[in-house]
């Protein structure tokens, strides 16, 4: 498959901001990492989590969003150095213009919407239009320099004609995710998918930015990951795979699908979610 590096477009722009909040890092972490992750969906359950982590671990960013207002209340003013805002509708071809994609490193795409009709259809933000659709014209604009492309999809998108996932299905979610993701794997990108359970914990669509990092997964710390899971996922669990995925290597071009149950789990011990993903990978 030939994949096109740039979209033209005339509609992109950044959003200006004039920030002044210091950057939190890691005590351990003491020099700036050397990514810029793009994130897209970065205002709905798992993105605003992976937005917050980032922030906090100053890991510089570029937020893609049809409706930039939303990122000062719940990501604060921030320092445009290291979160920058784009106007952009993946809906829409030519949103995706080359300036958005300059410089950056990796890209981790949690767009999503429900699964039945809802409000949240209104204005054509259905299922094809945002899980197929979106995701199609996202990976096309990509310029070939990109390290990872991480996928949040779903479990279920092999089953979708076996009970409970047909049930989920009816309207086309599972199937326009599944033919989302055969468009990723067929790209040439460096991806990683994951497929979450049912997610819980959340979501945190009306909170700041202090308390998107206070937030815990409650009791479901432990982490489950294979390629046949039925459950449920913390979306805070899904979050840190997500930047995990990142910088794992022998995660490139795989599939993970992840639940979480009652127990302790990785956190964000990068060693920690090496044997998970070793561990699935092998069994």
């Amino acid at each position: 498959m030939t994949r096109s590096a740039t979209t033209v477009g005339v509609r992109c722009r950044s959003e200006k901001q004039e920030v002044f909040r210091t950057v939190t890092r890691d005590p351990e972490t003491k020099l700036p990492s050397s990514k810029l992750v793009l994130v897209v969906g970065g205002s709905g359950g798992v993105g605003q989590l992976v937005v917050a982590s980032l922030i906090d671990r100053g890991i510089k960013t570029h937020l893609l969003l049809r409706d930039p207002s939303k990122a000062e209340p719940l990501f604060g003013k921030q320092d445009q150095s290291m979160l920058k805002i784009w106007k952009g509708d993946t809906r829409n071809p030519s949103d995706l213009c080359p300036d958005i994609f300059e410089g950056v490193t990796h890209v981790i795409c949690c767009t999503g919407t429900t699964a039945f009709p809802s409000r949240r259809w209104d204005g054509d933000n259905t299922p094809e239009r945002v899980d197929w659709e979106g995701i199609r014209n996202l990976v096309a604009a990509l310029p070939p320099t990109i390290t990872r492309f991480v996928l949040v999809s779903s479990v279920g998108v092999t089953k979708s004609n076996e009970l409970p996932w047909s049930i989920m299905n009816l309207f086309g979610v599972l199937k326009f995710k599944k033919m989302a993701e055969d468009f990723v794997r067929n790209s040439g990108l460096p991806y990683t998918i994951i497929r979450p359970g049912r997610l819980t914990d959340g979501p945190y669509t009306s909170y700041d930015l202090n308390t998107l990092l206070k937030a815990t997964a409650g009791q479901r710390r432990a982490v489950l990951i294979g390629d046949k899971l039925v459950g449920e996922v913390s979306r805070l669990v899904v979050a840190e795979a997500c930047l995990q995925a990142l910088d794992i290597e022998f995660t490139q071009g795989e599939i993970y699908e992840i639940n979480s149950v009652k127990g302790e789990g990785p956190g964000s011990d990068t060693e920690k979610w090496k044997e998970l993903f070793r561990a699935a990978q092998t069994s």
